[in-house]
């Protein structure tokens, strides 16, 4: 293998070096958004398992994501992925429901991990030894798939919400705040996906006008 590619594997192979048996990697999408839900996921690589293309998902373009997506699920030891609803991100707060999604992809998984790489700079309340790793999608193989996983995931939901609420235009911004979201927003106000909690901005506008 190439020394890149090496890398890629260093946090696993240094859980691995530890004893650990099964490691896993998890990553979330869609902490910022004003709509939807926030998506993790959980992978288990097999030993050794490098998967050509695969790097952070915000590096990707979508098409090469969905690509990707397909090939994770069928190379890896065991995936899983989760989500926490927008009810729960405005009754918990973002950094709960993350954590929450986190906790659900990694208790969804078929083989049962006993050390984690945690995306972020924080650890989620999970069963199980972990670390966390600034920017481990672009540092840890298992890392990178998991926000694949979960990046295709959200972007996939959105997409089916689009065809629900088509005069926001979900597939454009995938529920972020744009400047055409927020003109959707200023038109016709929000629905019932949207966070109530991340539309403080909006509210203060309307009520100032």
């Amino acid at each position: 293998m190439r020394k890149s590619e090496i890398e890629w594997l260093h946090y696993e192979f240094h859980a691995a070096s530890r004893g650990y048996k099964a490691t896993c990697g998890v990553d979330e999408a869609g902490r910022g958004p004003l709509a939807g839900p926030v998506y993790a996921a959980a992978v288990i690589l097999k030993p050794g398992c490098i998967i050509k293309g695969i790097n952070d998902s915000k590096k990707l373009t979508a098409k090469r994501r969905e690509e990707l997506f397909d090939v994770i699920k069928s190379e890896v030891l065991s995936y899983s992925i989760a989500s926490a609803s927008v009810k729960e991100i405005d009754e918990l707060n973002i950094l709960q429901a993350t954590f929450l999604a986190m906790e659900r992809a990694v208790e969804g998984l078929d083989v049962t991990p006993d050390f984690a790489l945690i995306d972020g700079n924080r650890i989620p309340p999970i069963v199980t030894d972990a670390m966390y790793i600034v920017k481990g999608d672009s540092q840890s193989m298992s890392i990178a798939a998991a926000s694949i996983l979960a990046k295709v995931s959200r972007d996939r939901y959105m997409l089916e919400m689009a065809e629900k609420y088509p005069e926001y235009q979900f597939e454009k911004h995938k529920g972020y705040g744009t400047k055409l979201h927020y003109e959707m927003l200023d038109k016709y106000g929000p629905c019932e996906i949207h966070r109530q909690t991340f539309l403080r901005t909006w509210y203060e506008k309307e009520n100032n006008e």
